[in-house]
């Protein structure tokens, strides 16, 4: 030990030994800032002899223009000096010999032996854990970026993809209510078969790529089951009915909390499969309250599955190869369900008999103390034959789909006044003789503006909540917001042309959207 500092102030020759055993660079200072005392890890750290230190002042060991400040905060703890642990936020630079600088964390301990009040400081460099943290929070950023990115393109590529598609199928819709010759129906009804099959494809390999990139992030809320299944009944019971099936959805009262488009798209997959794989008898959706949870069940008596294939069905291309059924699906539905309850942490459960059928079930949590009168059960019906009459406003900026668009509206019997912008839409609602009966919007329009803001337009100037649809490609949260609107509900492109004109025709006989 060095013979320069005073022997008063000189730790007994145990403690010396400890300071030299210590992990970490040390060093005690007196009252007025000087080293007193150091150790050896202290001469590795920062590169300076023993003796080159003591009697400097502690501020020797910082870059010049911290020093002033470091005077301050010192003669401050002196004042009032109090133990200070390592890790309590006091992270400082300090400088080496050879002038390179690093990051330092200290902690502080008050020594007072009567004669002076010392400070011992223990010193560790954190220069490494300091490039890793700012590798992890680099490395959380790119990931997030590229999240953000692959969120934007499956957005941008979903409203791209599906816009020609539902020029197509709304062109299709047309062309099947105005042609006559039967060979020219039969060869319509081919084409519409194909472009059925090209949507599902497009759909699910959409999903499958939002669920897998993480682009798809849950929005729960407490909101009516029937709601889903309502529109799930009018939806696939002409589907069923076509296929000489018996299709029944019992009515449930219950409120569940969960994300209403996720959550119907798992029920609409099970109900999709359940009437692919059934050529006779029937498919039916049940519910019931039990233990907390709305148990809903989708039940067929179809072909059933082997008991060793019933994980290999929630996998990717996987298909139920049973005698009697066709592949006209891609095995890409139940492994969308399974995605989709891992994301909602949803239980399904399978049980099936070969040849005799099976029951698909999910249990969604119930909302405790909230109930809607109960109805009685639905069967889902075909379309109506009679001729449709009433005005609808279509704003979409798109120019083959908003003439796809007014030719099937118009085929089907009624009045289209189109728009392309929030702007125009309230330009053109001046204009008409009458109060349209229905507003029909894409999300996306020209000049920024969206049909969020042109149905909001088109109603301020009328002073009544019209019916509305908003139909999109994209599937972003901002979209997905347009559901909030009341007496509005949102559509994925492509359209299923009689689904939506049969939902138009209620809601311009009632006023209301069914389900809103």
């Amino acid at each position: 030990m060095s013979s320069n500092v005073p022997l008063p102030t000189l730790p007994d020759a145990s403690f010396r030994m400890l300071l030299e055993a210590a992990p970490d660079a040390m060093i005690i200072v007196d009252s007025s800032g000087s080293i007193v005392l150091v150790n050896g890890q202290t001469e590795r750290m920062f590169g300076y002899g023993r003796g080159e230190l003591l009697g400097k002042k502690i501020e020797f060991l910082l870059p010049q223009r911290l020093r002033t400040q470091h005077v301050s905060h010192r003669d401050s703890y002196i004042a009032q000096p109090q133990l200070r642990p390592m890790g309590a936020g006091q992270e400082l630079i300090a400088k080496r010999q050879d002038g390179s600088e690093f990051a330092v964390e200290i902690s502080l301990s008050p020594v007072d032996t009567g004669d002076d009040t010392f400070v011992a400081s223990v010193i560790r460099d954190v220069t490494s854990r300091k490039r890793m943290e700012q590798e992890i929070i680099a490395a959380r950023q790119a990931a997030e970026r590229a999240n953000k990115a692959n969120s934007a393109f499956l957005a941008a590529a979903s409203h791209d993809l599906r816009q020609p598609v539902q020029a197509l199928s709304l062109l299709n819709g047309a062309l099947r209510r105005t042609v006559t010759d039967p060979r020219a129906l039969g060869m319509i009804e081919s084409q519409e078969h194909s472009l059925t099959a090209m949507t599902n494809l497009l759909n699910s390999l959409l999903d499958i790529s939002r669920l897998d990139a993480g682009a798809v992030t849950p929005e729960l809320e407490d909101f009516p089951i029937r709601r889903i299944i309502d529109r799930l009944s009018a939806e696939f019971g002409r589907q069923a009915h076509h296929k000489g099936l018996n299709f029944v959805a019992n009515k449930c009262d219950a409120v569940v909390r969960s994300d209403p488009n996720l959550l119907a798209e798992i029920i609409q997959n099970l109900v999709s499969n359940a009437i692919r794989y059934t050529e006779t008898g029937h498919v039916r959706m049940t519910c019931a309250v039990d233990s907390g949870y709305c148990r809903l069940h989708v039940v067929d008596s179809g072909v059933g599955i082997e008991p060793d294939q019933i994980d290999e069905i929630f996998r990717e291309f996987v298909q139920c190869n049973a005698p009697g059924t066709t592949n006209e699906g891609f095995g890409l539905g139940l492994a969308i369900v399974r995605r989709l309850t891992d994301l909602l942490d949803i239980e399904i459960a399978v049980v099936s008999q070969p040849g005799r059928g099976s029951d698909f079930s999910i249990a969604i949590p119930v909302v405790d103390g909230v109930t809607l009168p109960a109805q009685t059960e639905a069967v889902g019906k075909g379309p109506s034959e009679e001729k449709a009459t009433g005005l609808i406003i279509l704003i979409e900026d798109d120019v083959s789909v908003a003439n796809a668009w007014g030719m099937l509206l118009e085929a089907e019997g009624y009045r289209v006044a189109t728009a392309a912008s929030a702007a125009e839409a309230e330009s053109v609602a001046r204009h008409v003789d009458q109060r349209p009966q229905l507003l029909i919007s894409d999300y996306h329009l020209l000049a920024g503006s969206t049909g969020v803001e042109a149905v909001e337009a088109i109603r301020r100037y009328y002073d009544h909540v019209i019916p509305a649809f908003i139909v999109s490609g994209d599937t972003s949260k901002v979209v997905r917001d347009a559901r909030l609107l009341d007496n509005c509900t949102l559509l994925s492109k492509p359209v299923d042309t009689d689904q939506l004109l049969a939902v138009a025709a209620v809601a311009i006989e009632t006023g209301r959207i069914s389900d809103s």
